[in-house]
């Protein structure tokens, strides 16, 4: 029942993007006596972050050294889901067995962490095995929360609710787009960060393609309704943004955070976070049709475990990826407290720094690499349009094409489409690829970092 597995959801496959969802009662097996188990390295979850450095490790360190536990049995490349919910992919496409995408030189523990004891250098699982290491590198990805909004996930069951962030609910999308009639198409950012940050918009200039296609538009308000302050965390990009959403017509409410969702009446309401009264001020607004981008947090075994800041994310230093406090350990991806957004772009680029920097500590020397921040998010604004927006840890463009990524073009939407999803199956999850830098150095002539 998808009430059920929306609200008992846990997944962590995080790149640019989107998610889908699990009952946890999947893994409700508890075995009869603890086993122990030990790695030189251990790699938890199996998402784009985690599958990458198994792969860059498993045969350096040789077979039966390297271990990763992942419960999940499928792998899904989630920008994908972007497409689909756009009604031009199927969504089955968008996955792959998680045995086909783990090295064979990699133990596959099918299993979930459910505590960490990192002084005694241990992880604890679910069906009760403890397993030790000499390094560990932490790659759980961030869990949907659509239960704290009010009045979901038992919204999704009714017309016109949908969501591209889960693999339940984004085929709700497109039959969303074909259902309107007329009034109000809403669109949601939450208060709280979230995987590929641009994902919220894309869907939203992609319904607005299609409803001009279908001779829809003239009928429809589309109003974006954002937490954040500005349309884009990037100055750059945000500019650009902003010109397209009024060129489309689209209504952009800053500060407005979804807390609602009342289907009998079709109304959603939003908190005015720019309110100084407590509660803060509320607007309610009807719809036709809304997409629902949920808040996101970390899954709660890391939550609770003494590797997170005060904000629940992996403690890292933001340059070399090592935890702040324990040096045999290191983090990568939408877990991690680093400052960039949360894409698969950020975890290609992380991954070649962290690889470097394992490497130099287990062979006892210092840490040789510097992540940036460098992150990438191709921002889809309409059918074969496309602003790919690469930027740093200062929200500086780090573009790597010898032309002004801040437009719409179509080149950009191939690279999007065509491109990166055969990239991300066949080079960044075998290891391979560790961001567009090189290229981005011979298209500037040497000039570009």
């Amino acid at each position: 029942m998808l009430t059920k597995s929306l609200t008992s959801s846990r997944l962590s496959h995080v790149p640019c993007g989107i998610v889908g969802m699990i009952s946890s009662q999947a893994f409700s097996t508890t075995a009869s006596r603890e086993e122990k188990k030990s790695y030189k390295l251990v790699v938890v979850g199996g998402g784009s972050g985690g599958i990458t450095m198994s792969a860059k490790f498993g045969s350096k360190l040789g077979k039966g050294n390297t271990g990763i536990i992942e419960p999940m049995e499928t792998h899904y490349y989630q920008p994908y889901w972007t497409l689909v919910g756009g009604g031009m992919k199927n969504v089955e496409n968008s996955g792959r067995p998680m045995k086909s995408v783990i090295p064979k030189t990699v133990d596959w523990i099918k299993d979930r962490v459910v505590s960490f004891e990192p002084d005694k250098n241990v992880v604890h699982t679910k069906n009760g095995h403890e397993i030790s290491y000499d390094y560990l590198i932490v790659s759980m990805g961030l869990k949907l929360d659509f239960q704290k909004i009010k009045g979901l996930p038992e919204a999704f069951q009714t017309p016109g609710v949908c969501s591209n962030y889960s693999l339940h609910t984004v085929t709700k999308t497109p039959q969303a787009m074909k259902d309107f009639k007329e009034g109000n198409a809403l669109f949601t950012l939450p208060n709280t960060p979230i995987k590929c940050a641009g994902a919220p918009q894309k869907v939203m200039y992609l319904t607005d393609a299609y409803m001009r296609k279908v001779g829809k538009r003239d009928k429809a308000n589309f109003i974006y309704n954002t937490a954040l302050g500005v349309m884009f965390s990037a100055p750059k990009y945000a500019a650009e943004l902003l010109k397209v959403a009024k060129d489309r017509g689209i209504a952009v409410n800053f500060q407005h955070n979804l807390i609602e969702v009342n289907s009998d009446k079709k109304e959603a309401v939003f908190e005015k976070l720019s309110s100084d009264k407590e509660p803060k001020e509320t607007v309610t607004y009807p719809y036709e049709m809304i997409h629902v981008t949920p808040p996101m947090s970390t899954p709660e075994e890391l939550q609770k475990s003494p590797l997170v800041d005060t904000s629940g994310y992996l403690a890292l230093n933001k340059h070399t990826l090592q935890h702040v406090k324990y040096p045999n350990i290191f983090g990568i991806g939408d877990c991690t407290n680093v400052p960039t957004s949360k894409t698969a772009a950020a975890i290609a680029s992380q991954s070649g720094i962290l690889r470097k920097n394992l490497k130099a500590v287990m062979a006892g020397k210092p840490l040789p690499s510097q992540y940036d921040g460098y992150t990438s998010c191709p921002l889809i604004t309409g059918y074969n349009k496309c602003i790919l927006a690469e930027f740093d840890f200062d929200l500086k463009p780090l573009e790597t094409f010898p032309i002004d990524q801040g437009k719409e073009r179509r080149l950009m939407w191939h690279v999007k489409k065509d491109f990166m999803p055969p990239l991300y199956w066949h080079l960044l999850l075998k290891g391979w690829w560790e961001g567009p830098w090189p290229f981005r150095k011979l298209f500037h002539l040497g000039m570009s970092r």
